[in-house]
């Protein structure tokens, strides 16, 4: 596969909200840690995502010590949140799966709700361990993961991203193109491997960390809200559509589950076992 390395890693704190680069993370079971461990959910407990409210891509959540986050938002006054006491929990609907989570104070309730424009909450998942299997489509017994999704990490190639940025330049909306990683919210990014390799791979190694590549990610459209301005295009969904198509789906980037622990860094080794 040549010399195919981690080439960045990110977390999302709170789901929808902007992205954080790291330059190294800790692998738990349930995803890298500090990732999507919180959400915001409606008054009939379903997730807020950019699906429903894309200027959620200007909301930046940044981790402080304890598990807490800071808040910031343009227009918005920072506010710090601590981690909730287990003490009552609602349930929380990710796409038709019922989940656990406790509460935050109603000052972030409050903070999230003027934001948004609407009656939300703040909810973290205390319990990882506990709380979500993994979709039995993509999980083993006994795995689980945070408010991702479906899968505890998401991989995707930097090769995969400029063929598909070639796509887009030879279709009817060019204009929108060249597209970055952000749109696709990975949590982990791979140089140095040739473009869509990663449909065939079924284990893979970053570094000492070892994942089984559970299936193609579908995308959403998600994917056309701008992660800078909140605006909403067409790309890619359209080249994914022409190009990218199984059944009803338009992949990009692949959902994995960690077979061992660890810490990646930038730069680490990407071995492919199967």
């Amino acid at each position: 596969m040549g010399n195919a390395e981690l080439q960045s890693i990110h977390i999302h704190p709170v789901k929808a909200f902007r992205a954080v680069g790291l330059r190294q993370a800790v692998v738990e079971p349930w995803g890298l840690a500090g990732d999507r461990r919180w959400v915001l959910i409606d008054h009939g407990g379903k997730v807020v995502t950019q699906r429903q409210q894309p200027h959620l891509a200007q909301a930046a959540a940044e981790l402080v010590p304890g598990g807490g986050l800071r808040l910031s938002a343009p227009g918005r006054p920072p506010i710090t949140v601590a981690v909730p006491r287990p003490e009552t929990t609602v349930t929380v609907d990710v796409f038709g799966v019922r989940v656990e989570g406790v509460p935050a104070d109603e000052a972030a309730h409050t903070w999230c709700s003027e934001y948004v424009g609407a009656g939300v909450r703040l909810v973290h998942m205390d319990d990882p361990a506990t709380r979500r299997p993994v979709d039995p489509g993509l999980g083993l017994p006994g795995e689980t993961v945070s408010f991702a999704d479906e899968s505890p990490l998401l991989l995707t190639s930097r090769s995969s991203l400029d063929s598909l940025n070639s796509l887009i330049a030879e279709g009817d909306r060019p204009d929108e193109g060249p597209l970055p990683m952000d749109r696709f919210r990975p949590s982990v990014v791979v140089s140095g491997a040739p473009a869509w390799t990663e449909d065939d791979w079924r284990r893979v190694a970053i570094g000492d960390v070892t994942f089984r590549v559970a299936k193609p990610c579908g995308r959403c459209v998600v994917t056309t809200v701008d992660q800078d301005t909140a605006l909403r295009g067409h790309e890619p969904l359209r080249a994914l559509a022409r190009h990218r198509r199984l059944g009803n789906e338009l992949l990009f980037g692949r959902h994995m589950v960690p077979e061992s622990t660890g810490t990646l860094r930038l730069g680490d080794p990407v071995t492919v076992l199967e």
